[in-house]
């Protein structure tokens, strides 16, 4: 309960008192193994009604000392009136939601007592709720929090438009665990195009996400806005994550509005920054963004400075070069890694690390892990363990890093004691640049392997370029990846993915921001318009991420 005058700027701003002298049937903990007592879901949701989002009266009646584990917390009891309502807990109890709690002559009790028992005789008569000699029968709701339930269930949620929702949890300011009454499930739900500032981690919890600024703010937003309430969505897609994404309303007639636009214009979110440059933002959200940064409001009240500050990056224009190819891995449908066909360093390299492996045998020896140190990795590629040039990535657990193998492209986390040794100077990148190049298809994007068609892309990449000479056209550089147009004779490898329906073209701003790194920008303009023919044919003929409609543009990561 939030005191009448008070500011919610803290958690510590919130009371938490109990309904004096009822006992309430108890919600389940699956963590604890418990499960819910009869009418637990039923008392829940008419308390709910009851008092959620309302001015009400508290008269605390008494006090006790409840254990939490070792330690003790003081409780208050006390009695809710709500307009016309003297007691909460005698409607709760009059209904069979409820059952009068007996207490000691000694004890201290509510008020309003002998009104409570009256209740509850009332209700025994009647054979309400908990009092009901038939057997209590619930039935099971499904939940979505499993990604692959929530991508399967995704499109019957995408088709019914708009849904009414209770909000059951908030995870931060734009990220909710919902109930989905008509379609008895619980999803977790994410307004579309959002980015939210991470809150302080619950105590307790496992995440050990470090809070950002404004983040405690949205999220205490959340909770007074929405928390408990009913809502209205439409469903616009589902993440990698399972997070279900789409538009959220709050309020009604008058007062209803669109929960995403107010966060975004109280500067408690921004908009995702990918989905602008795509282009798939709504104009009403940038609007938003835009006034809230104008106004120097939450998010951007200390952002803007840092903002400012940024050196611009410089944008080298680059001349298309075409070489001849053998991809040495594959990452995805559209990323890869490649060698330069009758590149003799490869050969020089190839050649040394065998003559590395028969002076220094297979055992492991001490040497720097420091994340972009290169040294040599144990790797076993069916002819037996030897050494290979490597990039450390990041640290792993258990004493294991993973790396980068520099030359071939493939990934892999080894244990540091057995399989990693320090690297003869002569063998260093200053000496020997990376063999294997990191790629792109140009303007070609598929979706992640944890997905089916993702892995369908990736499978169809490896069915046309493995083993394979190809043609490799590099047009430039983003993000230390180049972006290429790969062929096979007269075959055009971008092209083939996208008129299967496995990948989709970018918006005209991505395809305008790689036009400007290249010289000749007529190419990138044809090869545009070469793929996006190719797509509006795998769009008509509702194949690949086309077969539920335009759901492949809403693609994003968890």
């Amino acid at each position: 309960i939030l005191p009448n005058g008070e500011a919610y700027d803290n958690e510590d701003k919130l009371k938490k008192v109990s309904l004096a002298s009822i006992r309430a049937p108890r919600v389940g903990n699956e963590k604890l193994g418990r499960s819910d007592e009869p009418f637990a879901h039923e008392c829940k949701d008419r308390l709910k009604i009851l008092t959620v989002g309302k001015s009400v009266k508290v008269q605390i009646n008494y006090e006790r000392d409840i254990p939490m584990g070792e330690n003790t917390e003081t409780r208050q009891f006390g009695t809710l009136a709500v307009g016309k309502r003297l007691d909460v807990g005698e409607v709760l109890v009059m209904e069979g939601l409820a059952t009068t709690q007996r207490h000691r002559d000694e004890d201290e009790k509510s008020d309003r007592y002998d009104a409570l028992v009256a209740a509850e005789s009332l209700a025994k008569s009647a054979k309400k709720g908990v009092h009901s000699e038939k057997d209590y029968k619930r039935g099971s709701i499904n939940d979505l929090a499993d990604p692959r339930k929530a991508k399967a269930y995704a499109g019957s949620l995408m088709r019914a438009k708009s849904l009414k929702g209770i909000i059951e949890y908030v995870f931060n300011g734009a990220r909710f665990r919902m109930l989905l009454p008509s379609e008895n499930c619980y999803i977790t739900f994410s307004p579309n195009y959002l980015r939210c500032p991470q809150p302080t981690p619950n105590p307790g919890s496992k995440v050990s996400k470090i809070a950002e600024p404004f983040g405690d703010e949205s999220k205490r937003h959340a909770r007074l806005t929405v928390l408990q309430r009913t809502i209205e969505i439409s469903c616009e897609g589902v993440t990698n994550g399972g997070v279900i994404i789409g538009k959220m309303y709050v309020g009604q007639g008058g007062q209803r509005r669109d929960y995403g636009l107010e966060l975004v214009g109280a500067g408690l979110a921004s908009v995702d920054q990918r989905k602008i440059d795509y282009g798939e933002a709504p104009k009403d959200l940038i609007d938003a963004q835009l006034a809230a940064q104008s106004n120097k409001v939450g998010i951007w009240s200390i952002e803007q400075a840092l903002v400012n500050n940024e050196t611009p990056k410089s944008t080298t224009v680059a001349t298309e070069k075409v070489v001849s190819v053998t991809l040495s891995e594959i990452v995805s449908g559209c990323h890869f890694f490649f060698r330069v066909a009758g590149d003799d360093s490869a050969r020089a390299v190839d050649e040394s690390m065998k003559i590395f492996t028969g002076n220094n045998g297979t055992n492991g020896v001490q040497c720097d892990v420091r994340p972009g140190k290169v040294v040599a990795a144990l790797f076993d590629d069916g002819s037996g363990k030897a050494w290979y040039r490597a990039k450390i990535v990041e640290r792993a657990d258990r004493g294991r890093v993973k790396v980068l193998f520099i030359d071939h492209g493939n990934s892999a986390t080894v244990p540091v004691s057995s399989h990693l040794r320090p690297l003869d100077m002569t063998l260093g990148t200053d000496k020997v640049p990376a063999v294997a190049k990191e790629a792109e298809l140009a303007l070609t994007f598929t979706r992640s392997l944890q997905e089916d068609e993702g892995l369908e892309a990736a499978e169809m990449l490896q069915g046309l370029a493995w083993g394979k000479e190809l043609t490799a056209s590099i047009h430039c550089e983003i993000d230390g990846k180049l972006q290429v147009t790969l062929t096979d004779g007269d075959k055009n490898l971008n092209e083939a993915l996208v008129a299967e329906g496995l990948a989709r073209v970018p918006k005209d701003t991505i395809v305008k921001s790689v036009m400007t790194r290249i010289r000749d920008r007529t190419v990138i303009s044809k090869l545009a318009a070469e793929l996006r023919a190719a797509q509006e044919i795998a769009r008509g003929s509702r194949i690949g991420i086309w077969r539920y409609g335009d759901v492949g543009d809403d693609d994003d990561e968890e």
